[in-house]
């Protein structure tokens, strides 16, 4: 089990980091949200997650270790895999998530991509006794997400070494896109067509 990987970051792509590790880079898959807050050549700590199949070793970083516990939590519900509550957490926090939870808040899980009503339902049921009560007063996520996308498209992009104007070019090209979306924006897909316009533009 690998806890947490520490070093300088080494690069950055849509939705993963290599962290340089005693002169080896480490692969970590991370949502958006934890990408915009790393920076090429500064130090890192991700706490991580070690996901073994038979044909691949997947390492998942994450901000802190609530994260990651809700990320391996999430998993103990059928039909949940990494993939899956990767993007679970994408769309919410691991509070939000609790919140929802608690309060048999289907839609808030139906903003994640893959899963509908009736896995919401599904999944109202199996995590109701295994996330928890919430922790603070977070703000909803539809809230905190619909505020900021943006911040977090624009922290992403300067991460991956674009300059201001661009990333505020990027943004904008890509807003049309993002008020289109049902539900909350997802920084993933919007970050990947951010990235298609800075390579049409250059």
């Amino acid at each position: 089990m690998i806890a947490f990987v520490s070093g300088p970051v080494a690069a950055l792509a849509p939705d993963a980091a290599v962290v340089e590790v005693g002169g080896i880079g480490m692969a970590v898959q991370c949502t958006p949200n934890t990408l915009s807050t790393l920076r090429i050549g500064r130090q890192a700590k991700l706490a991580t997650s070690l996901v073994v199949r038979e044909d691949s070793l997947t390492l998942y970083g994450f901000a802190d270790d609530d994260e990651r516990q809700t990320f391996e939590l999430l998993q103990t519900a059928s039909g949940v895999g990494p993939r899956l509550a990767q993007a679970m957490l994408a769309v919410h926090s691991p509070d939000a998530l609790r919140r929802a939870v608690s309060t048999a808040d289907e839609k808030a899980l139906t903003a994640v991509p893959g899963i509908g009503k009736k896995g919401a339902q599904k999944l109202l049921l199996e995590l109701k006794d295994r996330l928890g009560a919430p922790l603070g007063t977070a703000p909803t996520a539809g809230a905190r997400a619909a505020a900021s996308w943006r911040d977090q498209l624009h922290a992403a992009l300067i991460g991956l070494g674009y300059a201001t104007r661009e990333a505020d070019e990027a943004v904008t090209a890509v807003a049309p896109q993002a008020e289109a979306m049902e539900g909350v924006p997802q920084v993933g897909p919007l970050l990947k067509a951010a990235l298609q316009s800075l390579n049409r533009t250059r």
